[in-house]
């Protein structure tokens, strides 16, 4: 079996261009509906969401690969990246490297991708890693670079990439592919077909001892930053977490041939959903500060600070719903003043209860 980076026509993929002409279409648009209803928020709003949104594509970019951080300590640490004032949570090492990675995409977009560029996010990503040979450049080991899974005694090898000694020569040819393909410059490609091929051309050619499949996935969202012409809010990690099956599943089957339309195909419909979460982020911060402005006089401290939990979650909620249990977690009052405040808060057409005795559950009216 030969892999792809074997075969003769090596890095020259193939695609049918016209199955992916209606995905481009629908970016576009997407792109569009989104860049204005972002104008309709404030700049401390549009602040706020951008940290969020690189928060939470921190963590799950880091949580594909298993490694799972502290939402916290994280925001904290992108906050300060942004010269900002945050509270004092101690950042671990993995936790800073991917808020510096991060945050640094988020600014310098714009610039020509570079073998600096790289080698940086990666010692930014490996911050306070003892097990690794190679902390400042690409791979050097002779052994082969496999992806694995399975036990010791019988692995399955899901792929293979180019031997260490070619690593100069295959990362100076992709930097070189990325920079003559992006928009206005040699060779420009369609958005969301640069941005799948950056992701596949990366991790075939694996360059680093690790940290290349969230390495790859930056890679996309600067290819995505660059044709928008301003940082992308997109959250990919976001959507690809969601379902990481389908995603090494989808890698799996493309690393053995050149032709890649089922890989864009999929990357493509991936962004797009992660395009929808990204709308539904700027809407929910809408709706959030015209919640505010309706109400901001009627609610006690206690029901401010429970509301003010309610939106940390997000888009999606407290799971099931908000419980008098909930209530008396984060207000740490007595259940009988839980209890009036929650009716209150239904009484003003503020909270929706649905269920009975200890099934009762409350959602924000938005």
């Amino acid at each position: 079996m030969k892999w792809n980076w074997q075969q003769k026509e090596w890095p020259h993929f193939k695609y049918n261009k016209a199955l992916l002409d209606e995905l481009e279409l629908d970016f576009t648009h997407k792109s569009g509906v989104f860049l204005g209803t972002f104008k309709h928020i404030d700049s401390n709003e549009k602040l706020d969401l951008s940290i969020n949104l690189i928060c939470d594509e921190a963590l799950k970019t880091s949580a594909i690969e298993g490694e799972y951080l502290n939402r916290d300590s994280l925001h904290s640490s992108i906050s300060k990246n942004f010269g900002l004032k945050a509270d004092k949570k101690k950042s671990s090492l993995a936790e800073e490297g991917i808020s510096e990675l991060m945050v640094d995409l988020y600014q310098n977009y714009s610039k020509p991708l570079s073998s600096q560029t790289l080698k940086q996010w990666y010692s930014m990503i490996i911050s306070g890693r003892k097990d690794l040979d190679n902390i400042k450049s690409y791979r050097t080991h002779e052994s082969p670079m496999q992806v694995v899974s399975g036990p010791i005694h019988n692995p399955k090898v899901h792929f293979e990439a180019p031997p260490s000694q070619n690593m100069i020569k295959e990362m100076n040819r992709f930097i070189d592919w990325f920079n003559k393909s992006q928009p206005k410059a040699k060779e420009p490609l369609p958005t969301l077909i640069r941005a799948g091929i950056a992701h596949l051309y990366f991790v075939s050619i694996h360059p680093f001892e690790d940290g290349n499949g969230r390495i790859a996935r930056a890679l996309a969202e600067k290819s995505l930053s660059q044709c928008l012409g301003q940082p992308t809010l997109i959250a990919l990690s976001i959507a690809i977490e969601k379902q990481k099956k389908k995603y090494y599943d989808a890698l799996d089957y493309s690393n053995k041939s050149l032709e890649i339309t089922d890989w864009l195909k999929y990357f493509s419909e991936t962004i797009l959903e992660a395009q929808n979460y990204s709308q539904k982020m700027v809407e929910f911060l809408i709706k959030k500060a015209k919640f505010y402005e309706k109400n901001k006089t009627v609610l006690n401290p206690r029901q401010e600070k429970v509301i003010t939990r309610i939106f940390q979650e997000g888009i999606e909620g407290f799971k099931g719903g908000l419980s008098a249990e909930n209530y008396i977690s984060i207000t740490k009052t007595s259940r009988a003043t839980a209890t009036r405040d929650l009716q209150d808060l239904v009484d003003k057409k503020i909270l929706d209860k649905k269920g009975q005795l200890k099934g009762t559950r409350y959602d924000l009216k938005m």
